[in-house]
């Protein structure tokens, strides 16, 4: 009898042994996942950059700078060019420059001074800079219909977009959600361009191949969906791409429902060499949820 406990003692003690080794493995493979963007160098195949404004809370430029280059991103970005000096002293650059915000923008005649004065001196920065491209904006509606607001927008980008030619900048015109009233970074009630197409025609319109879109996915999941397809339709006038998890524009985690992934490859089978902005409002430990970002887009 007690020969007989003491086996069965012995197989139990074993195989708790096992459980916790494998508990143990499973922790650690885990681990290694969670670090991998800081310990092994990413594939690089899509360039991807950190927007600043998503973390100034946390970090300042020097730091900002410090966990891009250390995550294996290429650019800090919508950061202005006091800062640009500092990304360079780390290997970065300033994949988009800030302009004149999203409320005022070139559906309004009346902004058009404001606008161009804008962006004509943040196009200078750039050329200066060797940075690529400029946000820009339709603005809010205001009472002003969507076809006289695409019209004043062709007519007033017209007006600058020569200066981006020259100076070989692009503009991006962002489209951004109306629908989200939930945070004033969330969503933009009220923001003209609130749909693909609506802003592919005005750039269309405006007819430059310094015209561009900027394909933010989060803001197109919420107004029009169908992402990939939207993609490799608009390939030809994507300009910049922003990212972020949705609903909520928290990480890109399981918590939201874009499949990042795939959407990464659809970048890259259209060709698209231009970089990946992570844009994202961290909700717990920023720097965990920007280097689990870099991985999963990491293609």
């Amino acid at each position: 009898m007690q020969s007989e406990i003491s086996r069965r003692t012995l197989l139990q003690a074993s195989g708790a042994m096992a459980a916790s080794a494998l508990g143990l493995a499973a922790t650690s493979a885990q681990a290694a996942e969670n670090n991998s963007a800081g310990s092994r160098p990413i594939k690089g195949n899509i360039n991807q950059s950190v927007v600043h404004w998503c973390f100034k809370k946390y970090w300042d430029i020097e730091k900002t700078a410090q966990v891009a280059s250390q995550l294996g991103m290429k650019s800090v970005e919508l950061t202005p060019a006091e800062n640009w000096k500092t990304l360079k002293q780390h290997g970065l650059t300033c994949a988009i420059a800030s302009s004149h915000g999203f409320k005022v923008g070139f559906n309004n005649p009346d902004n058009w001074d404001q606008c161009i004065e804008i962006l004509r001196k943040r196009i200078d920065e750039c050329a200066a800079g060797g940075v690529k491209n400029v946000i820009t904006f339709t603005g809010m509606r205001d009472g002003i219909s969507d076809d006289e607001g695409a019209r004043n927008c062709v007519a007033g980008l017209k007006k600058i977009i020569g200066y981006a030619e020259k100076n070989k900048v692009n503009l991006c015109l962002e489209m951004l959600n109306s629908r989200d009233s939930s945070h004033p970074m969330k969503g933009h009630p009220g923001y003209q361009g609130d749909h693909t197409e609506y802003c592919i025609d005005i750039i269309k319109q405006v007819g430059s191949e310094r015209m561009k879109l900027l394909f933010d996915i989060y803001h197109v999941q919420i107004m029009d969906g169908d992402v990939i397809r939207r993609l490799h339709e608009h390939k030809d006038y994507i300009g910049h791409v922003h990212t972020a998890g949705n609903p909520g524009r928290g990480e890109l985690d399981m918590k939201q429902e874009i499949n990042y992934p795939p959407i990464m490859q659809a970048l890259l089978d259209i060709g698209y060499q231009g970089f990946v902005g992570q844009e994202f409002i961290p909700t717990r430990d920023p720097y965990q949820g920007l280097q689990e970002a870099v991985v999963l887009c990491d293609v």
